[in-house]
């Protein structure tokens, strides 16, 4: 018990740490939450200060979250039950980070992270094609969000993975409904490729 509880509050410590932030004040003077939608996260850190801001806000972001995840299991003996708030801990931490009044980040990169230390490249890689395809069809990036975590329970499901990991995708599942739920009053809206591309279709194959 000692040692869940002790991997679980560094998780939430590394995860809380808003590299983003602290990466576009350190390297450009601004604050990351006056671009784009206001979330202190890599994307918003990349509209601030270009590349340079950007990826090691996003490598960072992602290896807080995936590091404690792996330690936890690889060196710190925890399993079972113990890795459902080992693992959830970093995404909570970066959602709501205290360092930021508890107004974290939308937790995609970090998302991806706790996956990685659970799994490696197996369940990161379905998620990162699945969050893809769906930015490839239609614009609105918090449906593309949602919909790619959804589609990630089937896959766990036919992989047969462990009871521990389903209860983990629920609640990760619940904080990026809640992250993005202003976001998600906007309608899905597929992009001008796909609708020229079925406009096509059904003129061949009129129904």
């Amino acid at each position: 018990m000692g040692e869940c509880f002790a991997w679980t509050a560094v998780g939430f410590l590394l995860g809380s740490m808003p590299f983003s932030h602290w990466i576009t004040m350190l390297l450009v003077r601004k604050d990351v939450r006056l671009y784009g939608d206001g979330n202190p996260g890599a994307v918003n850190a990349w509209r601030a200060g270009g590349w340079r801001c950007g990826v090691p806000a996003l490598l960072l972001d992602f290896s807080k979250a995936a590091v404690p995840v792996h330690l936890a299991i690889s060196y710190g003996r925890v399993g079972s039950w113990c890795l459902v708030p080992v693992a959830l801990a970093p995404v909570f931490g970066h959602a709501f980070s205290p360092f930021l009044e508890f107004r974290g980040g939308k937790a995609i990169a970090s998302t991806f992270g706790i996956w990685s230390g659970l799994t490696l490249w197996e369940v990161p890689t379905v998620f990162g094609v699945f969050l893809s395809a769906l930015v490839l069809i239609q614009k609105v990036d918090a449906w593309s969000a949602v919909i790619g975590m959804a589609c990630l329970m089937p896959y766990l499901l036919l992989r047969n993975s462990p009871e521990t990991f389903l209860v983990v995708w629920a609640v990760n599942f619940a904080v990026l409904l809640w992250k993005h739920r202003r976001d998600l009053t906007v309608a899905p809206s597929l992009r001008p490729w796909v609708k020229r591309a079925l406009g096509a279709v059904g003129e061949r194959f009129p129904f």
